[in-house]
């Protein structure tokens, strides 16, 4: 149920500050809701939504300084796992980016923001799985529900040229991993989570301050 609505909630389906009904919820999932309830609370504990008192739940978006943090733990995590897939040589993972960038300039051709967002998961969450470190993943799954990364890439995929700069940062990732070069892999990541995140706060959607209580 956790993630089932964890999925709905991060899907972009709902905008930030939008009511999230528990009868709605419970409707569409065939459940009481007692259970909606629990996950409601265990959401906003990771940060994805705010219960207010005899008024309502709420879709929460983090603050440009939750964004400005979360990006710099992101660029740290994404770089770390470019780096350690580099070490890992010849595996599976790689002809996965190679297509996945393939798939990405297509995207840019016809300035496909949807399909371009499912690309830059794959291709991030690629590295993190390729990294080969279960704690990593841990921490990196935590980290983008506190993101709502998918909302913001939907976003960022409108300003002019941002799919086709954001697949160049992609190849040249996968070429220094290919290369075997680690530390260019690491440099080459932080590079660009570091100009995704310059995209995002330059949005002028991205939230200034906390939502009220």
């Amino acid at each position: 149920m956790l993630d089932r609505v964890r999925r709905l909630v991060l899907s972009g389906g709902f905008s930030p500050g939008a009511p999230l009904s528990e009868v709605f919820l419970a409707q569409e999932f065939d459940v009481s809701r007692t259970p909606i309830r629990e996950t409601l609370k265990q959401l906003q504990h990771e940060g994805l939504v705010e219960i207010r008192p005899k008024v309502g739940t709420f879709i929460r978006e983090p603050t440009r300084r939750e964004i400005v943090e979360l990006f710099q733990l992101k660029e740290s995590l994404e770089g770390l796992a470019a780096g350690l897939l580099a070490r890992r040589g010849s595996v599976p993972e790689l002809g996965v980016l190679e297509h996945n960038i393939e798939e990405s300039d297509r995207a840019a051709v016809d300035q496909d923001a949807t399909r371009y967002a499912a690309l830059v998961h794959e291709f991030h969450r690629t590295i993190i799985t390729g990294a080969e470190n279960s704690k990593l993943v841990e921490h990196y799954d935590r980290l983008m529900n506190q993101l709502a990364y998918h909302r913001l890439v939907l976003r960022t995929a409108e300003h002019p040229g941002r799919i086709r700069a954001s697949t160049g940062e992609h190849r040249a990732v996968l070429t220094m991993i290919r290369d075997k070069d680690h530390f260019g892999a690491e440099a080459a990541m932080r590079n660009h989570v570091h100009a995704s995140a310059r995209e995002v706060l330059t949005d002028a959607r991205t939230a200034p301050v906390e939502l009220s209580s």
